[in-house]
């Protein structure tokens, strides 16, 4: 009897790798069906960059608006980062030297974040340097202590980009580890269950089979 039950998880743990294998390669085949061409990205790269409106004289706001609007909802798209409010405001303007305060929240996939920080401008006669300053990052790191660390590097560097290319990526994995566990937990409880009623099955059997022969000395 022990042995057969070990047969029986033995046989499930093989069957648990062959879905495995054939869940990854369903991923990275959808991967490779859902990403951006090289020429999509190069197209939207060179539109946020403002060389495809170098022609438009004189320009056409409506258009240039639908065209932003376009660029934003491709790039939310791209990194799973979607911003729900966003605030701007000027704290010093003197001479060449410009100091804003920008305010945003959003969700990268699941991962809701706020974000605070200062931007230096400034100009000179040939060029104009930015700085990001007085950054910080509000999140919900519970159970990921690396992240937590991660935040606070980042507010230290000041590097949104590297910031939000990683947030990237740790989100998008992170969706991908709560639909694994989902899905082997929907399984093991179907497996329990169909154990938990060949037990149930087998239990009955034995006080069946008890009760006959009790039956059965009682009427010889």
């Amino acid at each position: 009897m022990e042995s057969d039950i070990y047969q029986v998880y033995e046989d499930e743990i093989h069957s648990l790798e062959e879905e495995i294998e054939l869940l990854t390669q369903k991923f990275e085949n959808k991967q490779e069906s859902t990403f951006y061409s090289d020429e999509e990205i190069q197209i939207s790269i060179k539109s946020l960059q403002g060389e495809s409106k170098q022609h438009e004289s004189p320009p056409d706001l409506k258009a240039e608006l639908d065209c932003l609007e376009s660029d934003l909802s491709f790039l939310m798209k791209f990194t799973g980062i979607w911003f729900t409010n966003y605030s701007k405001e000027t704290v010093e303007k003197t001479g060449n030297k410009t100091i804003q305060k920008h305010r945003l929240s959003g969700n990268c996939y699941s991962l809701p974040f706020q974000m605070e920080f200062q931007l230096l401008e400034i100009q000179s006669n040939e060029s104009i340097s930015a700085a990001v300053t007085d950054l910080s990052i509000i999140m919900e790191c519970g159970e990921y202590s690396d992240l937590s660390k991660f935040v606070s590097s980042a507010e230290e560097r000041g590097n949104l980009l590297l910031f939000f290319r990683s947030l990237s990526s740790f989100a998008e994995w992170c969706e991908h580890r709560k639909c694994t566990f989902k899905h082997f937990k929907l399984r093991h409880c179907i497996i329990t269950s169909t154990d938990s009623l060949r037990q149930s099955s087998a239990s009955t059997r034995g006080v069946y089979t008890g009760a006959t022969t009790s039956m059965a000395k009682i009427l010889t």
